[in-house]
């Protein structure tokens, strides 16, 4: 039952009934990160695709295209880190397993280039090819490089072979060595080692001349001389200086006429040098 106030308002008699109140639901945790991803560009999210797959040159070549630009920080190589400074203990027991390596008291050490190389025995190979067949059937390709250089410099002027004659003009002329041109006085060497069997004039236009037999057949010569500093029977060893370059005999200029012979026939020097 209610009341009438003065104010004609009308008086609960009781209790107001209680309505339910529902919580206000609780409130889900923010995530730190979703306003920046919000907030970032299109570029943004291309340099970090760029950057995770490993694709920085190819995107970086389509932004260029676009009027973008693109910079890409490509990883670098750090330095090493010592077993001590990494913490790897099986890395640094590994380390010092490794076992020292020294020389004796006596041993001789020579770090000089030319004693830790080998170097070739032509003159061995070329008495092996010698002895191996006859010297009349040895091909150009094996004797190719069995003798050494006459002249520190070889300097071809004339060839082996037929020939327009340097002195009469008249061609046909078969020329029995190579010719190198040389100053008159240039240091004449031993093609091989070997034995000198003629040093001196040669009436048929080699001029001063020196022959050296290697053995097997296979002779050399050396001619237009100026002087020569062996005698024959006198043994000499590849690259020995046997004479001085000139243009004695039948010669129209300072140079060497080298010739190889083989059974005493002459064969192109080239085939054997």
């Amino acid at each position: 039952m209610t009341t009438q106030t003065v104010r004609g308002r009308r008086r609960a008699a009781g209790p107001a009934p209680e309505y339910p109140v529902s919580e206000a639901p609780a409130e889900r945790p923010r995530d730190a990160h979703r306003d920046a991803r919000r907030r970032r560009t299109l570029f943004s999210q291309v340099t970090d695709f760029a950057a995770a797959s490993g694709v920085g040159q190819k995107a970086g070549i389509a932004l260029a295209a676009a009027g973008l630009v693109l910079t890409v920080a490509l990883p670098s190589t750090g330095p090493m880190l010592s077993a001590a400074e990494t913490g790897n203990s099986a890395a640094a027991a590994s380390a010092t397993a490794q076992p020292e390596v020294s020389a004796a008291a006596g041993a001789k050490i020579d770090f000089n280039r030319t004693s830790v190389s080998t170097k070739g025995d032509p003159d061995g190979k070329l008495k092996q090819l010698l002895s191996a067949q006859s010297v009349g059937t040895i091909t150009r390709a094996s004797s190719s490089g069995t003798l050494g250089p006459p002249l520190d410099q070889m300097i071809a002027s004339s060839p082996f072979g037929f020939r327009v004659s340097p002195i009469t003009g008249g061609a046909g002329e078969f020329h029995r060595g190579q010719d190198y041109a040389a100053q008159c006085g240039t240091a004449v060497h031993a093609a091989a080692s070997g034995t000198v069997t003629f040093a001196g004039w040669h009436p048929y236009g080699g001029g001063n001349r020196v022959v050296i037999d290697h053995g097997n057949g296979l002779e050399t010569t050396y001619n237009h001389l100026s002087s020569s500093s062996v005698q024959v029977g006198q043994k000499v060893s590849r690259g020995d200086v046997i004479a001085l370059s000139g243009t004695t005999g039948a010669s129209t200029g300072c140079h060497l006429h080298f010739e190889v012979m083989v059974n005493g026939d002459v064969v192109d020097p080239l085939g054997w040098l």
